[in-house]
């Protein structure tokens, strides 16, 4: 069997958005969802849908569409996400805090088990279901878990050594909420969830919004017409 071809990173980046449409419409009840009716919800085309699909090695019916319970489980399984999957927070301070509380983590089967903290005053703390740990209990901790995704939810300052830390105790992944740029290995993947960024982002989004409905309601002004020299 030929090889499949590489993911582009904008299709791999859809497909957390194909999940969360797929289960809501699991949730109502809803058997099969046709290529059209995620893309109408989603705003992409259906032709997008399709392609994205066809490259992740999913295929659907024709006339019918898709399965959504078997598309949701196959999807699943190619972003790991069919099993439980343990993850490590570094930094208990508030961003960790709210993770914690975060309850759609454990419906997407992702579990957090373990938290880590620089500060000794908070190692030892109860938070939830977790108890933080010293940064000196990491490698032991995160390999003796089979952790392979670290979040990064320390000030800026100290996000670079704690990111470096999880890839030494072989972390595979990190999800960085420090607003700072981390430098990692070539093989260790990296989203960043930058708050400030996305408010400044949706700032544009509206202000742009706003400059274009500016210009279609101005009048247009009729151009006189040319003369001609004599």
């Amino acid at each position: 069997m030929p090889p499949r071809p590489a993911i582009p990173r904008p299709t791999a980046a859809r497909v957390s958005l194909y999940l969360r449409e797929l289960e809501v419409r699991l949730d109502r009840g809803q058997i099969t969802v046709r290529s059209r009716e995620l893309g109408d919800s989603l705003g992409f085309t259906d032709a997008q849908i399709r392609k994205d699909l066809r490259l992740l090695g999913l295929s659907g019916h024709p006339g019918v569409g898709y399965g959504i319970r078997d598309l949701l489980g196959r999807l699943r399984r190619l972003c790991g996400t069919d099993h439980e999957c343990p993850v490590a927070i570094v930094g208990a301070g508030n961003i960790g805090r709210a993770l914690l509380s975060y309850g759609r983590f454990e419906t997407e089967g992702f579990r957090i088990a373990a938290v880590f903290d620089a500060d000794e005053a908070k190692v030892g703390e109860r938070l939830g279901r977790s108890t933080v740990r010293s940064m000196s209990e990491l490698r032991d901790r995160v390999q003796r878990l089979g952790i392979r995704i670290g979040i990064v939810a320390t000030p800026p300052e100290s996000a670079q050594e704690a990111a470096e830390r999880l890839v030494e105790a072989g972390v595979d992944g990190i999800l960085n909420f420090a607003p700072r740029r981390l430098e990692l290995p070539t093989g260790i993947s990296v989203t960043e969830v930058d708050l400030s960024m996305s408010l400044v982002n949706l700032s544009l989004q509206i202000a742009l919004s706003r400059m274009n409905r500016v210009e279609q309601a101005a009048p247009r002004t009729k151009r006189s017409p040319r003369t001609r020299p004599a």
